[in-house]
């Protein structure tokens, strides 16, 4: 239920921000709080929290945000609090900067390796996905998991390519079980 609501305030968000010329610090913004919120898992404990006052709500992202971030970001948050909406504001600094790299043609993948990805390994990523989803950017997160033993996996929205010796070991060993 959160996210929907997240999404719509985040649509709302982006739009303000387009009418305004300030997409981009707005979204630069939205990446803050998140890094912010991801560093410090209290700040979202708090804003979660219905028990806190909203006015200490509103003084913590005061303190945190205020003057760091741009004039619409920071009526923003002081709106969201003041209508007792704190709780979803992760998720919809999650859904402007998803519908923000929708727009723009931004695609994140997310590659999980047996050992960290060389230049060459991450420039054949970036060139695959664009060619293959017609993106115009790409963003790679990158995981090390020993556990692969060797390849890698790599996920772009709700698709994902096993390439990894340990799948490749785990189907092995069904085919000879059958």
């Amino acid at each position: 239920m959160s996210s929907k609501a997240g999404a719509r305030y985040a649509k709302s968000l982006l739009d303000l921000s387009k009418e305004q010329n300030a997409v981009e610090e707005v979204k630069n913004d939205m990446v803050f709080f998140e890094q912010v919120v991801d560093d410090n898992s209290e700040l979202e404990a708090i804003l979660k929290n219905p028990i806190v006052p909203l006015d200490k709500k509103q003084g913590i992202l005061q303190g945190i945000f205020g003057g760091k971030v741009h004039a619409i970001t920071e009526s923003f948050l002081k709106l969201v609090v003041n209508k007792g909406r704190s709780a979803i504001l992760y998720d919809t600094a999650k859904q402007f900067v998803q519908q923000y790299n929708v727009i723009n043609g931004i695609v994140t993948a997310e590659v999980t390796s047996a050992s960290p990805l060389t230049d060459a390994n991450r420039a054949e990523v970036v060139s695959l996905v664009k060619k293959e989803l017609n993106a115009s950017q790409v963003l790679i997160k990158e995981k090390v998991n020993a556990d692969l033993i060797g390849g890698f996996v790599l996920k772009v929205g709700d698709k994902q390519f096993d390439a990894s010796i340990a799948s490749g070991l785990t189907k092995l060993k069904k085919e000879f079980a059958n």
